[in-house]
C-alpha cells in the first residue's frame, strides 16, 4: 500500500510540474495577444492583414491546444489525489489504541513534506537507523574523538538536498548543473544571417564560433550546537534538528551568493557582474566576449508613482537581453519593495473594488517575484536566471565535533556543500532602483573568521 502511495505521489508531481509549464505558456500567450492586438490596428496592406490573420490562426490553435493539455492534466491530478486520499483512508490502523493517541499529533504532521508513512518508512531504514544510532552514541562519549565523520545515508543526503531546495529560492530557477571536477560550459556563438544571392550564384561562407567557461567549486558550510537533551530524544527530533538547520544556513548563503558573490572563494553573483567596469583578469580566454554593462544594466528611476513608475520598470527591462534565454525575466527584491510595488498597482474595478494588478508577477512584463531579506529597499533584480551556471558538486557529509564544547553539555555538527557559479552573460541581467538612488552592488558576507 505504502509503495503504490509513493508511485502516485511521483506521478502527481511530475502531472503538477507539466501544468506549471503549461501555466507559463500561457502567461506568454497572453503576452503575444497583446502585440497581435496592435499588429491588428497597425496592418493596412493587404499582405499585413494576410500575414496578421495567419499569425492569429496560428495564436489561436496555440492557446486552444494549451488549455485543452491543462484541462486534461487538471482532471488527471485530481484522480490521483483522490486515489491517494482513498489509500490513506484504507490504510491499516494500529492496533494499540492507546499509542495512537499518544502519538496522534506526530502521526499527523508532515516531516519536511513526508507523509506519515513515506517519515516512518525513512526513519524505519537500517542504514538511517545507524547514523541516528552512531550520532546519539558519540553524543554521549565524554573523550576526544579524532576523524568521527559521519557520512549520511544515501536517503539522508537526498532529503537535505531537498531541504536546501526549500530554504533556497534561486536554485530552482538557475542552470543548476552536477559536476565531479572543473565544469566547462559549452556556448554557441551568436546564430549569423544568411546572405542573400542570385538563384545560382556561388553560396557565402558562414562564420559560426563556439565560446567555453569555466568553473570551479568552493565549500559552504559551517557548525552548529545541538545540545544533548535533543540527541537523547526521539529520532524524528534529531533527524529535523539537523536537517533544518543545515538546510536554512546553506540555503541562505547560496541565495545570496547568486546574487552577490564576490567571486572570491564563492561563486559570483550577479550584480557584482554587472558592477564590472573592466574585463576581469581571470576571464577565461575561451569565454564569450565580456561587455561592460555596468552603465546601462544598473539604473536608478526618477521617483514616480502608478502607471508612470511600472512604464519605467518596463522600459529598464529591455536592458536584460534574452538572446540566449529559454525561461522567463524574474524579479527578485525584498518583501519591503514589493509592497511598494504592490501599492502602486491599486487600481478600483467597476464594482468599486481595490484590486492589484500585480500579485507575484510583474504586470504587463510578466515573470515570478521572488522576495529575499537581504536585497535592500528599493531595489530590483531582474533577468534571465537559466543564464546563471550553478555548478554543484557531491559530497555533503556531517561530522561530530572533538567535543569543543562538551562544558557546555552540546554535540557540535558540521555541514558543507560545494558549489560554484555565474552569470553566463551579463548582459542578459540588470538591476534598478525605484526611489532614484544607485542601486547597492555590494553587501556584507560573514567573514572567514576561521581562516584568516
Amino acid at each position: 500500500m505504502a509503495l503504490k502511495a509513493l508511485v502516485l505521489k511521483k506521478r502527481l508531481n511530475e502531472k503538477k510540474e507539466q501544468l506549471e509549464e503549461l501555466r507559463r505558456a500561457a502567461e506568454q500567450l497572453q503576452t503575444r495577444e497583446a502585440e497581435l492586438e496592435q499588429s491588428i490596428n497597425e496592418a493596412e496592406t493587404d499582405e499585413e492583414k494576410a500575414a496578421v490573420e495567419e499569425a492569429v490562426e496560428q495564436f489561436e490553435q496555440e492557446k486552444a491546444e494549451n488549455e485543452a493539455a491543462a484541462g486534461k492534466l487538471e482532471g488527471e491530478i485530481k484522480g490521483i489525489e483522490t486515489e491517494i486520499e482513498e489509500l490513506a483512508r484504507n490504510a491499516p490502523k494500529p492496533q494499540n489504541p492507546e499509542k495512537r493517541e499518544e502519538n496522534f499529533d506526530m502521526e499527523t504532521r508532515t516531516f519536511f513534506g513526508l507523509d506519515a508513512q513515506r517519515r516512518d518508512a525513512f526513519l524505519a531504514r537500517q542504514d538511517v537507523k545507524e547514523f541516528l544510532t552512531r550520532v546519539r552514541e558519540l553524543g554521549k562519549q565524554n573523550r576526544s574523538i579524532t576523524g568521527a565523520e559521519l557520512t549520511i545515508p544515501d536517503v539522508m543526503l537526498g532529503l537535505i538536498r531537498e531541504n536546501i531546495s526549500k530554504y533556497s529560492k534561486m536554485i530552482s530557477r538557475v542552470n543548476l548543473r552536477s559536476v565531479p571536477g572543473t565544469a566547462r560550459q559549452n556556448i554557441m556563438g551568436t546564430v549569423p544571417e544568411a546572405v542573400w544571392t542570385e538563384m545560382c550564384a556561388k553560396l557565402n561562407e558562414l562564420e559560426l564560433s563556439f565560446n567555453q567557461i569555466e568553473v570551479d567549486g568552493y565549500k559552504v558550510g559551517g557548525f552548529i550546537a545541538i545540545c544533548n537533551a535533543t540527541l537523547e530524544d526521539s529520532d524524528l527530533s534529531l533527524a529535523s534538528e539537523i536537517m533544518e538547520a543545515l538546510g536554512q544556513a546553506i540555503g541562505y548563503a547560496l541565495d545570496k551568493a547568486i546574487l552577490y558573490g564576490t567571486g572570491k572563494k564563492m561563486p559570483i553573483g550577479v550584480v557584482t557582474r554587472l558592477a564590472q567596469a573592466t574585463e576581469p583578469d581571470d576571464w577565461g580566454a575561451n569565454a564569450p566576449t565580456w561587455k561592460d554593462v555596468h552603465t546601462s544594466n544598473i539604473v536608478k528611476l526618477t521617483a514616480a508613482t502608478g502607471a508612470d513608475l511600472y512604464k519605467s520598470i518596463i522600459l529598464t527591462a529591455g536592458v536584460a537581453r534574452s538572446t540566449y534565454a529559454r525561461g522567463s525575466l524574474t524579479w527578485v527584491m525584498n518583501e519591503t519593495t514589493k509592497a511598494k510595488l504592490t501599492a502602486e498597482a491599486l487600481v478600483i474595478n467597476a464594482a468599486g473594488a481595490i484590486v492589484s494588478g500585480q500579485g507575484n508577477t510583474m504586470p504587463v512584463l510578466g515573470g515570478d517575484i521572488v522576495t529575499l531579506d537581504f536585497i535592500p529597499d528599493n531595489d530590483v533584480i531582474f533577468g534571465y536566471f537559466d543564464l546563471y551556471l550553478l555548478a554543484q558538486r557531491a559530497g555533503t557529509t556531517l561530522a561530530q565535533s572533538e567535543h569543543v564544547r562538551f562544558i557546555e553539555d552540546q554535540t557540535v555538527f558540521k555541514g558543507t556543500a560545494r558549489y560554484d557559479g555565474m552569470p553566463v552573460f551579463g548582459e542578459a541581467f540588470g538591476v534598478l532602483n525605484i526611489n532614484n538612488t544607485a542601486p547597492t552592488t555590494t553587501v556584507t558576507f560573514p567573514p572567514d573568521s576561521a581562516n584568516p
